[in-house]
């Protein structure tokens, strides 16, 4: 048996089990990281939910659920980070596209592209394609932007402040 995993074989192995858990609470990791920082190894989850906004106690309960499990499959100390991705969150893989397709994005380009002279974009995103880039609907059009074109994407989803209780709702 091979006695060290690579950080790319430890994600590999725990994902499904973080993704299962994940599900029974109605929530989506969109990422999943495991870093080295000042000589301690962090495992960074974070989740997302279509029908509320993430909780501290969705958070806890991931974490709760997958501490054993991780345990058996991660052969060394680590610190269990569970988080939302928050609001100003830059997209970090083709997953978060897929995602938050049908969501108001803001759309930061490289370069200007052809019809559009801004290079800051409030946008819906429409379709995702690894080949394609982004379909995004801008000022009731509709483009086609190639990935290398994108500087970065992340979500522009409007969100209220009820005052009376200090609660977000989306």
């Amino acid at each position: 048996m091979k006695e060290f995993l690579s950080k790319r074989e430890i994600i590999e192995n725990i994902t499904p089990v973080i993704e299962n858990t994940a599900m029974r609470y109605g929530l989506i990791p969109i990422e999943i990281s495991l870093e080295k920082e000042n000589g301690h190894n962090f495992l960074r989850i974070f989740i997302y939910s279509f029908e509320h906004s993430v909780s501290h106690l969705d958070c806890e309960n991931i974490s709760r659920s997958l501490g054993d499990m991780l345990d058996e499959l991660i052969p060394f100390k680590y610190y269990l980070e569970v988080s939302s991705p928050g609001l100003d969150r830059k997209f970090k893989s083709p997953k978060e596209y897929m995602i938050f397709k049908g969501h108001d994005v803001i759309i930061k380009l490289k370069n200007s592209i052809e019809g559009i002279e801004e290079k800051t974009l409030s946008a819906k995103l429409l379709d995702y394609n690894e080949n394609f880039g982004i379909k995004a609907e801008y000022k009731e059009n509709i483009y086609t932007i190639p990935m290398e074109k994108i500087h970065y994407t992340k979500l522009n989803d409007k969100i209220e402040i009820n005052k009376n209780k200090g609660e977000i709702n989306d």
